[in-house]
């Protein structure tokens, strides 16, 4: 059975005969399986207030583990953004309830930021009803091809990584 990245690369051959499209197979896949769950993704989140982007320092706290507390530095190197993109999101994380900030027990020049009851509720919420839409768009498969699946998209990520960062062509 064929699919869309399949009708690409066929085109592709046909057009480019001496150009291997073999990444297509892989990152187009990739990219497509984003772009189909995207919209879905972002609906849940919209559904409790947030983007993505607060979804996602909502969820760093959390994961962080009690007292849900962190400061910007230890934010932004783990979302891998810009601090000016974090004040941004933080000031209306705080605006809507679901953080508090108060000055950082480790560096007093900086606020940490904290979640609070309303936020650790919120963030539970939306990353469960999530994991939910996921595991069903998944419903169906082996859970053994999953998890071969899984294994072979974190070589491949490592790889890629590793690749990069001795620089590759990107």
């Amino acid at each position: 059975m064929s699919d869309h990245v399949d009708r690409l690369r066929a085109q592709w051959a046909r057009e480019l005969p001496d150009l291997d499209t073999t990444p297509m197979a892989v990152f187009g896949r990739m990219l497509r399986l984003v772009n189909l769950m995207g919209p879905g993704i972002e609906a849940t989140f919209a559904s409790y207030g947030l983007d993505r982007g607060e979804f996602d320092v909502l969820a760093t706290l959390r994961r962080s583990g009690p007292p849900y507390r962190l400061t910007p530095t230890e934010m932004y190197r783990s979302l891998m953004i810009a601090s000016g993109s974090l004040t941004h999101r933080l000031a209306r994380l705080e605006k809507a309830g679901l953080i508090r900030r108060a000055p950082s027990e480790s560096d007093g020049r900086s606020l940490s930021a904290e979640l609070t009851e309303a936020g650790i509720a919120c963030v539970e919420a939306a990353f469960r009803e999530d994991m939910g839409k996921e595991n069903a768009a998944l419903s169906g498969i082996d859970p053994a091809e999953l998890a071969d699946l899984a294994a072979r998209l974190k070589a491949l990520t490592l790889a890629v990584e590793a690749n990069l960062k001795k620089g590759q062509p990107e």
